[in-house]
């Protein structure tokens, strides 16, 4: 990291995500960002930007070239660490086959047989392709072993590539993911939690049709929590199964998928301060019903957007796709779709020093290619991405001129 710091000028605006409300950015017109020590020292209008601040010859520049300026993008939920495809099977859900979670298994037995240096390939490969379309912090979940072995080594996986990038991943244990054989829980419980906790900050369950029951998924996360980790889960995503008012009693930070919730559900999360973390990248690869957005912001819920990058249900890095389908198909603004995509996304992790740019959030943005935040909608599958910064380096684009 440059010791003396990184100042991004030239914006068209900056947003800071600093509002409360849901369509808020806190947008600062003709906007300037400096950053410090890897954090935002000072944003506001480039008008008011003080000699003494942009007079240190330490101070690199990155020139936004009238770009707009917002958060780097917080991905709240993905299956990065994985080895092989499941191509075939997403043919045949295109010839009129449905999707059946036994399709995981397929994942699991590649994975199992896959080298580590083969996993950490991969998934570095996948990070890399996030980062440089705006994506600075994802959750990544285990979930493709299934055997205390492989669990692990995929959270080790995922602490390599870490360090091998400016991404910050935040790693889940997943071995909730089904349950392949009678007594599963037995060993998640007593024997995979022990060797998994210690490199993980989350857990999660699939709590839904052909996966976890309610009561099943109330024991793998009651488990985790013992061991320290932050509860999560995928709910109502295939049917409606009581996972949603599971999250709620159990206090968990996200609940995820959210396509079959309810009024009934949707109070519930709201009172208990549970994200919704919405997949809508997972709704159209699976020509399936979307998560009802409006309902739940409407109801007072929290929303957050993720790519659900996944081999089977939703293969791709790209929250820029994702903003535009949550505008396109969930009926967000774009204004709600890019906070959910940021400050969303931060509070589906705990972590409210990341998907803003105010004093002392984390240095992490990205350079637009457009005027405004809604080119992100106006041109979806198109690459808008002019820079990228993390932790107040820049890792694509480049400093001294128009990125």
């Amino acid at each position: 990291m440059n010791g003396g710091g990184l100042l991004v000028r030239g914006a068209s605006s900056v947003v800071t995500c600093e509002g409360r409300r849901p369509s808020d950015l806190g947008l600062i017109d003709r906007g300037a960002v400096l950053i410090r020590g890897g954090k935002v020292w000072w944003a506001g209008p480039e008008r008011d930007l003080s000699a003494e601040m942009a007079r240190n010859g330490d101070v690199e520049e990155l020139d936004a070239g009238g770009g707009c300026v917002l958060p780097g993008f917080v991905d709240a939920h993905t299956h990065l660490a994985f080895a092989g495809d499941r191509a075939a099977e997403h043919e045949a859900r295109l010839r009129g086959d449905r999707y059946q979670t036994g399709g995981i298994m397929t994942t699991v037995v590649a994975t199992r047989a896959a080298s580590t240096e083969a996993l950490v390939a991969e998934t570095e490969a996948r990070a890399r392709a996030a980062l440089r379309s705006g994506t600075t912090t994802l959750e990544a979940k285990s979930g493709y072993g299934l055997e205390t072995e492989t669990e692990r080594r995929l959270l080790e996986v995922l602490a390599a590539v870490a360090e091998r990038t400016p991404l910050r991943i935040v790693p889940t244990f997943l071995g909730a993911h089904l349950v392949p054989e009678p007594g599963y829980l037995d060993v998640l419980v007593e024997e995979m939690l022990p060797a998994c906790a210690p490199l993980a900050e989350g857990c999660d369950a699939f709590c839904d049709l052909g996966a976890l029951t309610v009561a099943e998924a109330r024991r793998a996360l009651e488990a985790g929590v013992a061991h320290g980790l932050t509860p999560r889960l995928h709910a109502e995503e295939l049917a409606h199964t009581g996972g949603a008012l599971l999250a709620a009693e159990l206090n968990c930070a996200s609940a995820d998928h959210l396509v079959h919730v309810n009024d009934d559900d949707a109070r519930a999360l709201a009172f208990a301060g549970v994200v919704a973390v919405l997949l809508p990248a997972t709704s159209f690869c699976l020509r399936s019903a979307y998560a009802p957005a409006r309902r739940l912001l409407e109801r007072g819920v929290t929303i957050a957007l993720a790519t659900d990058c996944n081999p089977g249900t939703s293969y791709t890095t790209s929250m820029p796709f994702v903003i535009a389908l949550a505008c396109s198909e969930l009926r967000l603004s774009a204004e709600e779709a890019v906070r959910a995509a940021t400050a969303g996304g931060a509070a589906a992790l705990r972590r409210p020093d990341l998907g803003r740019l105010t004093v002392g959030s984390a240095g992490d943005l990205v350079v637009l290619a457009g005027e405004t935040y809604a080119d992100l909608a106006y041109h979806p599958g198109m690459d808008r991405i002019a820079a990228v910064v993390a932790g107040g380096e820049v890792v694509t684009g480049s400093t001294g001129g128009r990125p």
